[in-house]
């Protein structure tokens, strides 16, 4: 079982650091922010909120329930401003661990939020369930490469792609698993994450999205937003592009779906030492080069 303990953020709000992950579910920067600024905004939750009947999210690692959280806040919020019909939301959230979510309400971690949000994260976090008149949330508990299966395709207008990082959690990184993904996403919808690993573009791209930059929070570089074309997003800088053509876009893989991280690791460091493609690292020189 998974130690968590607690982790204040810039913003006031507070995560958990995972000892079995050694990173925290959020940045420093603020795990309030962070939902809102790098899930929802890029997603266009609010647009799309105003212009359909229906909006479905697909929340991969749920976590403390924060993107979520966030999402239906924008929702809500609208609903009570807004003078005009609001969608019905409707989220499917993948989480392994239920205790995190679980402690994370104990803990009053979730209190950031407005009551009501409090009510229907307890209430997810207790029973893996909410259903109102206006919000359906369903927490699937376990690994999101089996429990992804009961997504149905093409339901999703917004996909939160928020494991821990790709060296620490790769088995949710894969060509394989973001396949699964794309699978799961509208014509028209949005995939966001915080990455912007080559080796995670890269399997975007053989899974048959476009992919697009969004603006640094809380860090240097900048996360990632991807849709089917012809679907309009911001476009990746040339030298995000020129990381696409080095060895650290080689993609992590995970044929079966079932394999451990380290043997995900260890095939792709195979794989890197086998290729021809140049190093990052020799691109970060010359650009340093050409600078001077």
């Amino acid at each position: 079982m998974d130690k968590l303990s607690l982790f204040p953020t810039e913003d006031g709000s507070i995560t958990f650091w995972s000892e079995t992950f050694q990173e925290t579910f959020h940045s420093s920067h603020g795990a309030k922010h962070e939902a809102e600024a790098k899930f929802v905004i890029p997603a266009k939750i609010a647009e799309k909120a105003q212009t359909q009947t229906k909006l479905n999210i697909l929340d991969v690692c749920y976590g403390l329930g924060y993107n979520s959280a966030a999402a239906i806040t924008c929702v809500s919020d609208l609903k009570q401003s807004s003078q005009t019909s609001v969608a019905n939301l409707h989220i499917i959230a993948l989480e392994n661990n239920l205790e995190v979510p679980q402690k994370a309400i104990a803990s009053g971690l979730v209190d950031i939020w407005q009551p009501i949000i409090v009510q229907i994260l307890s209430k997810a976090a207790e029973a893996q369930i909410v259903e109102t008149e206006n919000l359906t949330l369903q927490l699937l508990i376990g690994d999101a490469r089996q429990t992804i299966s009961q997504v149905p395709q093409r339901w999703a207008d917004a996909i939160f792609l928020d494991p821990f990082s790709p060296p620490h959690c790769p088995q949710l990184w894969t060509i394989e698993f973001i396949q699964l993904l794309a699978n799961s996403l509208k014509a028209d919808g949005y995939l966001v994450t915080y990455s912007a690993s080559a080796a995670v573009r890269t399997a975007m791209l053989m899974a048959g999205l476009q992919i697009g930059a969004i603006a640094p929070i809380g860090r240097k570089s900048p996360s990632t937003i991807a849709a089917f074309a012809p679907t309009a997003i911001p476009p990746i800088s040339s030298t995000e592009s020129a990381f696409l053509k080095t060895r650290a876009a080689i993609p992590y893989r995970d044929r079966t779906l079932q394999s451990h991280a380290s043997e995900i690791i260890a095939n792709r460091k195979a794989e890197q030492n086998n290729s021809n493609l140049p190093s990052s690292s020799s691109l970060r020189n010359k650009k340093k080069q050409s600078s001077t």
